[in-house]
This record gives C-alpha cells, sequence and structure tokens, in this order.
C-alpha cells in the first residue's frame, strides 16, 4: 500500500513538473474504482461517463494551478471530487444520491451488479414506506383520492363514482394531497431517493 501512495505522489508531482504521461498512468490506475463509484450513485452510464470526464477535467485543473496539496491522498483527493459532482448533478435535478454519512464511498461502489441492484430494491423499499408514511399524514378525504388514483390507477371519473363527488373535486383533492405531501417533505426535511 505505501508504495502505491508513494507512486501517486511521484506522478502528481512528475505531471506537475511536465510528464503528461504521469496523468494517464494515474487516470488508468484509478479510473475503474472512480467511474463503479459515481455509477453506484447515478445508475446511468452516460451521466456516470460526464461526471467521470467532469472530475478528471476538475483534477487536472487543480494540478495545473498549482492547487493540489493533498499529501499521499490522491485517490481519496479524486473521489472527493467526483463526489461533489454527483451532489452537483442531484442538485441540479432537485434529487439527492444516497451517502451514507461519513461521504466515503460506500461498498456498493465496488460490489457486482446484483449488489447495485439489490441495493436499488432496498432503496424502493425504503421509497415506498417513506411516501406512505406520508400519506398517512394527509387528511382523510385528500388520502382517499390519492390511494385510488396512485395505488389502484383508477380514473377521476371512476373516483368521482365511487365517492359521490364531482370530478373537479377529485381533481382538488389530489391537486391538495400532493401539494400538502410537498409541504410535509419540506418541513421534515425527508429526502426522498430513487
Amino acid at each position: 500500500m505505501q508504495n502505491q501512495v508513494i507512486s501517486d505522489a511521484i506522478l502528481v508531482s512528475s505531471y506537475i513538473n511536465g510528464d503528461e504521461n504521469a496523468l494517464e498512468t494515474l487516470i488508468n490506475r484509478h479510473k475503474q474504482r472512480v467511474y463503479s463509484f459515481i455509477y453506484s450513485k447515478v445508475y446511468d452510464k452516460d451521466i456516470a461517463e460526464d461526471i467521470f470526464q467532469d472530475t478528471f477535467i476538475k483534477v487536472i485543473r487543480t494540478l495545473k494551478r498549482g492547487a493540489y496539496n493533498e499529501e499521499g491522498k490522491f485517490l481519496p483527493w479524486i473521489m472527493r471530487i467526483s463526489h461533489n459532482l454527483i451532489i452537483d448533478h442531484f442538485r441540479r435535478n432537485n434529487r439527492m444520491p444516497k451517502f451514507d454519512n461519513s461521504g466515503e464511498f460506500s461498498i456498493f461502489s465496488v460490489l457486482s451488479d446484483n449488489a447495485l441492484n439489490a441495493e436499488k430494491q432496498i432503496i424502493k423499499d425504503q421509497l415506498e414506506n417513506d411516501v406512505r408514511r406520508l400519506i398517512e399524514e394527509l387528511p382523510e378525504d385528500q388520502k382517499q383520492v390519492l390511494l385510488m388514483r396512485m395505488y389502484n390507477d383508477m380514473s377521476f371519473k371512476e373516483i368521482s363514482d365511487k365517492t359521490g363527488v364531482s370530478i373537479n373535486t377529485a381533481l382538488g383533492r389530489m391537486r391538495y394531497a400532493l401539494i400538502n405531501m410537498r409541504k410535509i417533505i419540506e418541513k421534515h426535511n425527508i429526502i426522498l431517493t430513487n
């Protein structure tokens, strides 16, 4: 392990001193790990590819500016850059990824696709539980319309017939249910991942 740390540091300093090949060696050494980490958060090859490219563009710019000073911690530094770019990506798209509290990459980033699918299923189950808990907090009339629409896939005409209210009233209740769920999410600072 010590050799790897030393050689990363030597490669960084060689690159800063003008050896372009040193950077290629560094990228090749760490690309699988960095890419796997990014993919485990975004589950999309194109997005992962973009964030991966942006990570190394940022690495190159920082090194060229002479602003790199993470002595012997090259890989954790790259991981932190990619972590921040992933968060930026999700913020732009109003979604938050699933990170553990330490901010370090999780074991899922280096496991097989089956493990990723298992994690996805866990997150999906968690999300469904969170949503059901949110629905429970709604007023009864809004909850009724939302459950019929979302879980029974009923049309507003069918909801109107079943509940004995007009279609407009059913639509209004659905709208208020969604507004109220958004308020509950903001009030409790809930992050829904998917």
